[in-house]
């Protein structure tokens, strides 16, 4: 009888092993913790008690008219110690856009950067690939604006619909499309031999 249950034990044993050996299953549970770590790191204490948000915000902002500027367009002034009008932009002559703290890319960041840190990967990669891939998370978000904002400028109508679909899925399909050099080129997953 002992001996039976040695060995539902070291059954046991193996399956925890080959969990935590298995890169997808370690990659999933990883990021869940991470996840849900983010989550209520941002709920209930960066975004109600800091300006992270706002400092988000303002930069965007800034960015954005900085290229409607290179790309030959004049953008709508607001008074600078206006607090109401410090989350807009738009195009001189039209109406512009609000920048909500949900609009603000901080959740793709956060995404990228989990997805990253969590999947199998060599550190020097992770700590190069990270910055670079959500600085460029951040710019896709400035021409996202960039380009509400022209559309804006054209038919006010059309808004709602790049806003809520064409963007989204342009935004989102570029962040999956880091994810894939990351898995693809970076991880080392590839390398590694089939199992038969």
């Amino acid at each position: 009888m002992a001996e039976r249950s040695h060995t539902i034990c070291l059954a046991k044993g193996n399956n925890v092993k080959g969990i935590v050996s298995n890169p997808l299953l370690r990659f999933l549970i990883s990021g869940l913790f991470l996840y849900v770590g983010w989550y209520f790191f941002y709920e209930f204490y960066l975004h109600p008690h800091t300006n992270f948000d706002k400092v988000v915000i303002n930069s965007l902002v800034e960015l954005s008219q900085s290229t409607l500027h290179v790309v030959g367009y004049s953008t709508t002034n607001y008074a600078a110690e206006d607090v109401e009008f410090h989350e807009h932009i738009g195009i001189q002559g039209f109406k512009g856009l609000t920048i909500g703290a949900p609009c603000d890319g901080v959740i793709l960041y956060a995404l990228f950067i989990i997805f990253v840190v969590a999947f199998p990967g060599p550190l020097k990669h992770k700590l190069w690939y990270i910055p670079i891939g959500a600085f460029t998370v951040y710019y896709v978000n400035v021409l996202r604006i960039v380009a509400l904002a022209i559309i804006m400028s054209i038919n006010e109508e059309w808004l709602a619909f790049n806003h809520d679909y064409t963007f989204t899925i342009l935004v989102y399909a570029y962040v999956f499309a880091l994810w894939m050099i990351w898995v693809k080129r970076f991880s080392g997953l590839s390398n590694q031999p089939k199992a038969a």
